[in-house]
C-alpha cells in the first residue's frame, strides 16, 4: 500500500509486534457462504466521465450496464461499480476516504502511459530495490485514488505473493489509438480502507467476516477476500486518508446466495445491519442486505441477478442509503 514509509513500517513492526495477527473466535467465514466476487461502488457526478476514463483510458471492460450504474471488471473477481452520485444521499459530498490497488506486473509501462494521457498522480513511481511493494498513484477523474501496485519477494508478502502468481493476468481492451502498450494487464484488486482504531476492525474482519490475513505491512494489513479480490485495512493517522465519519464509498461481497450468510450474521449479532433487514426476491428469497463495519464503511452482500432485476434492486439499494 503505502510504499513511500517502508523504514517506519519496519521499525512499528519491530518495536509494535504484528499489528494484524490472526484472532478467530468465530469457526464461521463469509467464505463458507458462497462468496465468489468483491468489488467497491464508487460515486461520480459526472458518470460518463468515470466510464470513459475506465473503459478507454484504463481499457477494463464493462461487464453490466444498468444506465444510472456500470460494472467494471479488473481482473477474476474483482469488480468497480461506478454509480450515479444522485444514487446515493450525500455521495457528490461526502469525503473519498478509499484507495483501489490495481496490481500488475507492469508498473513503468502503465506510468509512462498515464502520463502520456496527463493523469494527475499523487505520488509518482517508486521502485527502489528491496522494497516489499512498488508502485504509483493516479487520481481519478473525480478524485478518487488508485494505487497501481506490484508486490515483490519479501518476507512481507510470504503468504500474499504465492497466491498472486496463480492469479491470471487479465489483458485490458486494445487501445484504438494504439497509445497504450499492448499487452498491459492486471491481476488483482485491493481495496484500502482508513481507520481510526486498528485492533477493533482487525477483530471485526477476523471474526466478524472471517477473511484470512494475508500480509501485514505494520499499520496495514491485507485480507483475502475472494480470488482476486482483497480488503486492505489501513490505519488513518499514517495512510494516504485519515479516517472520516462519512464517505463516499461501499464495499461489496457476491455471494451466491446471501440468505444463509444473513441468518449467521443475525443469530451471532457479528455486524450491525443498515435498516436491520435484507431486501427480498420476487420468489422470497434474500437477494441483499447491508451491514456497517466498526469504522462506519457500508457493506454491501447481494447475489447477481439478470439485467432487468438487477437494475429495479440496485435502485432499490442505492435509494434506501
Amino acid at each position: 500500500m503505502a510504499f513511500r514509509m517502508q523504514v517506519l513500517i519496519m521499525f512499528v513492526s519491530l518495536v509494535l509486534g504484528p499489528c494484524c495477527s490472526p484472532d478467530r473466535s468465530n469457526p464461521a467465514s463469509i467464505t463458507d457462504f458462497g462468496l465468489t466476487a468483491t468489488g467497491v461502488y464508487l460515486y461520480y457526478r459526472d458518470l460518463a466521465a468515470a466510464e470513459t476514463f475506465y473503459t478507454v483510458t484504463l481499457g477494463l471492460e464493462v461487464t453490466a450496464d444498468y444506465g444510472f450504474a456500470k460494472t467494471v471488471r479488473v481482473a477474476g473477481g474483482s469488480y468497480l461499480f461506478l454509480v450515479d452520485a444522485g444514487r446515493r444521499k450525500n455521495a457528490g459530498t461526502e469525503p473519498k476516504t478509499v484507495a483501489v490497488a490495481l496490481l500488475t506486473d507492469q508498473l513503468e509501462q502503465w506510468y509512462h502511459y498515464l502520463e502520456r494521457q496527463h493523469i494527475p498522480m499523487r505520488y509518482r513511481l517508486t521502485a527502489d530495490t528491496g522494497n516489499p511493494h512498488d508502485g504509483f498513484v493516479a487520481v481519478d477523474p473525480e478524485g478518487y485514488l488508485l494505487e497501481f501496485e506490484r508486490f515483490n519477494p519479501h518476507p512481507e508478502n510470504s503468504r500474499l505473493l504465492p497466491r498472486l502468481d496463480t492469479l491470471p493476468r487479465i489483458p485490458v481492451s486494445p487501445a484504438p489509438d494504439m497509445e497504450r502498450p499492448p499487452g498491459l494487464s492486471f491481476h488483482g484488486m485491493i481495496t484500502w480502507l482508513y481507520y481510526r482504531d486498528m485492533e477493533e476492525i482487525r477483530r471485526f474482519y477476523e471474526t466478524a467476516l472471517g477473511l484470512p490475513l494475508a500480509a501485514d505491512q505494520g499499520w496495514a494489513c491485507i485480507y483475502h477476500a475472494s480470488g482476486s479480490g482483497y480488503v486492505g485495512l489501513v490505519d488513518g493517522k499514517r495512510g494516504m486518508h485519515p479516517w472520516t465519519g462519512s464517505k463516499a464509498v461501499k464495499i461489496g461481497f457476491i455471494m451466491s446466495d446471501p440468505g444463509d450468510w444473513l441468518a449467521a450474521v443475525t443469530q451471532d449479532t457479528l455486524i450491525p445491519l443498515l435498516n436491520g433487514s435484507c431486501i427480498w426476491d420476487r420468489d422470497g428469497r434474500c437477494d441483499a442486505f447491508i451491514g456497517v463495519d466498526p469504522g462506519g464503511y457500508h457493506l454491501e452482500f447481494n447475489r447477481p441477478f439478470p439485467h432487468g432485476e438487477s437494475e429495479r434492486l440496485m435502485t432499490i439499494r442505492e435509494n434506501k442509503q
